[in-house]
């Protein structure tokens, strides 16, 4: 008795079986995940460290060399690489590729915590490390634009509502702003007026603070009710922060104002993005690993607050799009100046072919 024999003795059973793998097959194609890159473990890790005022050398020196010597103790490192800028180091590993990523991650933190005792006090936070995966790189970079609106607001829109709600939808991972223009207040001291009225810049700091606090400020108790107070003490913008009293001298206050420069501004004017010759906020979205690429780019949400524009500035949907196209064999039909599809066939490259009269027909005119 051989196999087959089985399926050609019950016919009606044996299409019920092909008839359910062709159902459960389409089923299961239609649920893979699409992707420019497979979502896999890259055995590489990044560090990062700071020291604000360094330059490179030191950098190089206080900081990088103390690391790269215990990293090089960890076991099944190909390779280290450094690059040294101003205030920053990063330091990559890369490991062999039957290396367990966590384990070397648990590794790779040992030797940050060995090395603290090397490297300077004044660092505002110890190395961070972070693993590498080339497939959690942006999908599409959303663009923020306005004629009207300062960048400042455009920024506040682009944190609080537009990057809140594409977080929120179905596959997004994360979504990082670049070029953030955030709203400060930047108080210009000059140190003469200082030097002239015998202040220094602790009393200016100390006035500052204590000038604008946010805190609770106390509940009133009645018979039949509660009702808690509420002051407006925390100050939004330059004009509320000038004439703050930083001291008193003979009798007079000196207010912030006579001073310094108090004026609006933003926290980071060393930054900036463009699109098309404008200043725009960037949106990197990031998608979860395994989910389609498609279809986590078209649930984006549509619209914008008013008086923005949004752009989509770059992605690899269209790329994965076009290869899944191209991998299917089919192909898309293109459009004419007056927006209807053109009746040529299209072959699987793409590209329009052109049908010739067969014999005994007569051409078009």
């Amino acid at each position: 008795m051989n196999i087959s024999e089985a399926f050609i003795r019950r016919p009606v059973a044996t299409a019920l079986l092909q008839i359910s793998i062709v159902i459960f097959g389409i089923m299961g194609y239609r649920s893979l995940p699409v992707s420019d890159l497979p979502p896999i473990d890259f055995p590489t890790i990044s560090v990062n460290a700071s020291l604000p005022g360094a330059n490179p050398e030191t950098m190089a020196a206080a900081v990088a060399t103390p690391l790269e010597k215990q990293f090089s103790a960890v076991p099944g490192i190909t390779s280290i690489s450094s690059t040294n800028g101003q205030g920053s180091t990063n330091i990559t590993l890369q490991f062999d590729l039957d290396r367990d990523i966590d384990a070397a991650a648990q590794d790779v933190q040992v030797a940050i915590s060995r090395t603290m005792r090397s490297l300077p006090n004044d660092m505002p936070s110890a190395p961070s490390f972070q693993k590498v995966n080339p497939a959690d790189s942006p999908i599409m970079f959303l663009t923020l634009s306005s004629p009207t609106l300062p960048l400042s607001q455009i920024n506040d829109y682009a944190e609080v509502s537009v990057g809140q709600r594409i977080s929120t939808l179905k596959g997004v991972a994360q979504v990082q702003v670049f070029g953030a223009q955030k709203f400060v207040v930047q108080i210009d001291v000059d140190p003469r007026l200082l030097a002239a009225r015998e202040l220094d810049m602790d009393q200016v700091a100390t006035a500052v603070s204590r000038g604008s606090v946010n805190r609770p400020t106390g509940t009133f108790y009645g018979p039949d009710r509660t009702l808690t107070i509420k002051t407006e003490g925390q100050l939004q913008d330059a004009n509320a922060f000038r004439p703050l009293i930083v001291a008193y001298r003979g009798g007079r206050p000196i207010r912030l104002e006579e001073l310094a420069n108090v004026y609006d501004g933003i926290e980071n004017d060393k930054t900036a993005s463009w699109y098309n010759d404008s200043r725009t906020i960037y949106l990197a979205i990031s998608k979860q690993p395994g989910t389609n690429t498609v279809a986590t780019v078209d649930a984006k949400p549509r619209g914008s607050p008013r008086g923005t524009h949004t752009r989509k500035a770059v992605g690899v949907s269209g790329v994965v799009r076009g290869a899944a196209r191209t991998r299917s064999g089919t192909g898309t039909r293109p459009k004419t100046s007056t927006g209807r599809r053109c009746r040529r066939p299209i072959r699987s490259d793409g590209r329009a072919r052109r049908r010739f009269p067969g014999p005994g027909s007569a051409p078009r005119r």
